[in-house]
């Protein structure tokens, strides 16, 4: 099964286009269903609904279908899950809701449950499900490796496809219903808790017998939840308008009685592969964002130009002064031919420089590659957990470059100590990544989340990265020793130049502070959708865009930070190495800025568990965007230093 992509990648995606033909992921193929007396090995008649774990906007901590006390599948069965999803805390199993294809069900009881209020385990079970609610969390079941959606009409007539529905909702001591329960009348008393217990299925099916197939396969599931009591579950009435409610002091037993519908319906014009597109399409914000990442395309090509314009004239009027017979009206006149004996002066801490380089270039290859595989389709959402399987995996494979990047740059800026860089090179990023990952899973396994991690999950990442990273880092670090330094233009004098005074504006601190604002600018709005993917549950697949803010994002790190070591260089500060890196990577103090915005202006998060975990997990982020953009910058301007000292008369 595959998602019909929104784009049309070609070569690396630089024109975005209407949703272009699909194709089949390997090992997605469409399943066909037939009714019952009819199935084959290849045309089930069985449908089975899956149940994944459930999450909610205003609290960070997932938990497993199964702590809520929910009907359970008898012969619960796991399919097998990838790293990623592993990662993300995916618990996919098996439910209790099985139906065959066609067969329409009408009110069918799934199980009960009962709570004595005598019983304090019986008292520990409702109170976790009245938290449930009240924090609004969601179910996450799945039909056919597609979710089952919860359609209902939003502002200006629209519709809106959530691929999650709530488990009950609260009505306050004031009255007033919260989250879901506005969508009905009859939830108004006050202090009451309403659970959603039945459900109607509708299933969508795309009939195969014009098209040349046999069977049919289905593709639509919706959805709409009900609060329903049941007084006798011997004559079940889903038609009823009495809602279930639960009150929030436990006074009395309760009992709850789960039960679904399921109606089937034909539809010709949606085909298998574009079966995506109705829940994509009704996306929230999905026009705004076309509107926003072009305006912000349009402005930061239209700056991007500007400075490559600014540097190529400026620069071309330099060197031809420069290159003059008269050398010495030239030198008067500007500044940066005169720092040439002292621009490739090793700089201090020089080993952790290189390690950081190394790291980022590891990252920065890791980004392209994974980006331009989702662009194509590979790691769409249909494909649960491939994204961040192929992160972590191209991540361990791609630890020679790392290697070979920092071993080379350190023997540049003559550094001996090749055991400490390669060491480094190897454990210190990743190590500072995965204690703070270590510390977010202990609290996960605290709270009892299904986020947290399988200790066997661990131990295999371990593995991963010091069985596999750390030798590939050092083949590379090997191999970049090897090398002999990388030849500069220019000598370096014996004796450093003084620095004259500098202005406020070619400072250190200011020219870093202001090299991060271009280079955020043309990824913010990206960003607005991609916390709200990973915070608001919201399903992202614009890869297309995210790949062009990508390359944006890599000419303009690359051009403000060659535009700011141009200014410097005039100003006669040398000091260039550790500002370049320093300059671009900026950009991730913003990002962190805008996290903590987006913390307190969009997300309801409450709980101290719920707030060191998203702060913990965004500096992970943080780490990475600054190994990531400072690597872009450094790699800039040493080609802009090198390229400007080269073409130069030097006496």
């Amino acid at each position: 099964m595959t998602l019909r992509i929104r784009f049309g990648c070609a070569l690396f995606c630089l024109l975005a286009s209407r949703l272009c033909s699909a194709f089949y992921l390997p090992g997605l193929a469409p399943v066909s269903f037939c009714e019952n007396g009819k199935g084959t090995e290849d045309c089930q008649t069985l449908i089975q609904l899956f149940v994944n774990r459930l999450d909610s906007v205003e609290s960070v901590l997932p938990y497993e279908y199964d702590v809520f006390d929910f009907c359970k599948d008898e012969e619960e069965r796991r399919p097998s899950e990838n790293l990623g999803q592993v990662l993300f805390g995916e618990r996919i199993e098996s439910s209790p809701y099985k139906f065959n294809f066609n067969e329409e069900v009408k009110c069918k009881k799934v199980c009960q449950k009962k709570y004595a209020k005598d019983s304090q385990q019986d008292a520990t079970k409702l109170d976790f499900l009245k938290m449930g609610m009240q924090l609004n969390y969601q179910h996450h079941w799945i039909v056919d490796n597609m979710p089952v959606t919860w359609c209902y009409d939003v502002e200006d007539n629209q519709k809106y496809c959530n691929p999650g529905f709530p488990i009950g909702c609260l009505v306050g001591d004031d009255g007033r219903p919260k989250d879901a329960c506005v969508i009905n009348s009859d939830f108004h008393k006050k202090s009451t808790f309403y659970v959603f217990n039945h459900v109607d299925l509708k299933i969508t099916y795309h009939n195969g017998d014009k098209d040349g197939w046999r069977g049919a396969r289905l593709v639509a599931a919706t959805m709409e939840p009900k609060s329903i009591e049941h007084t006798d579950e011997q004559k079940l009435d889903c038609e009823k308008a009495t809602p279930m409610e639960i009150p929030v002091k436990f006074e009395n037993d309760v009992q709850i009685i789960y039960t679904y519908s399921v109606t089937f319906v034909e539809n010709t014009e949606i085909k298998w592969a574009s079966r995506w597109d109705y829940i994509l399409v009704s996306m929230p914000h999905t026009n705004i964002q076309w509107f926003s990442i072009m305006n912000s395309l349009v402005i930061v090509l239209f700056l991007s130009g500007m400075v490559a314009m600014i540097m190529l004239r400026t620069l071309h009027k330099d060197i031809a002064r420069y290159n003059q017979v008269d050398q010495e009206d030239a030198q008067e006149e500007s500044g940066w031919k005169q720092v040439h004996g002292d621009v490739f002066r090793p700089p201090r801490k020089g080993m952790l420089l290189s390690v950081f380089v190394g790291q980022g270039t590891q990252i920065f290859i890791m980004t392209f590659i994974t980006l331009f595989l989702a662009c194509l389709g590979f790691l769409s959402p249909a494909n649960r957990g491939a994204l961040m399987t192929c992160s972590v995996v191209l991540w361990v494979l791609l630890g020679t470059p790392a290697g070979y990047v920092s071993a080379r740059l350190y023997k540049t800026f003559g550094g001996e100590k090749w055991k400490s860089n390669v060491l480094l090179t190897a454990l210190l990023c990743p190590g500072v990544v995965f204690a703070d990952f270590f510390l977010m899973n202990l609290i996960l396994w605290v709270e009892g989340s299904s986020a947290a991690i399988p200790f066997g999950t661990l131990v295999a990442i371990l593995a991963l990265w010091f069985g596999i990273s750390v030798p590939l880092t050092f083949v590379g670090a090997y191999f970049g020793f090897k090398k002999p330094p990388i030849e500069q233009p220019v000598r370096t004098n014996q004796i450093p130049r003084q620095i004259p005074e500098q202005s406020f504006f070619t400072k250190p601190i200011p020219g870093i502070v202001m090299g991060g604002i271009l280079p955020f600018g043309c990824i913010f709005i990206q960003l607005f959708f991609i916390l709200n993917s990973i915070w608001s549950h919201q399903m992202y697949y614009m890869f297309g865009f995210l790949f062009l803010v990508f390359i944006i994002l890599l000419i303009t790190c690359s051009e403000a930070t060659i535009l700011l070591c141009y200014f410097h260089l005039c100003a006669e500060d040398y000091h260039w190495w550790w500002r370049s890196f320093l300059t671009s990577g900026f950009t991730a103090v913003y990002l962190f800025v805008y996290a903590v915005h987006y913390f307190y202006s969009k997300l309801q998060i409450i709980g101290a568990a719920s707030t060191i975990l998203y702060f913990g997990y965004t500096m992970i982020m943080v780490l990475i965007f600054f190994l990531f953009t400072g690597t872009i910058g450094f790699f800039a301007c040493f080609w802009f230093v090198n390229k400007i000292y080269s073409v130069v008369k030097v006496d």
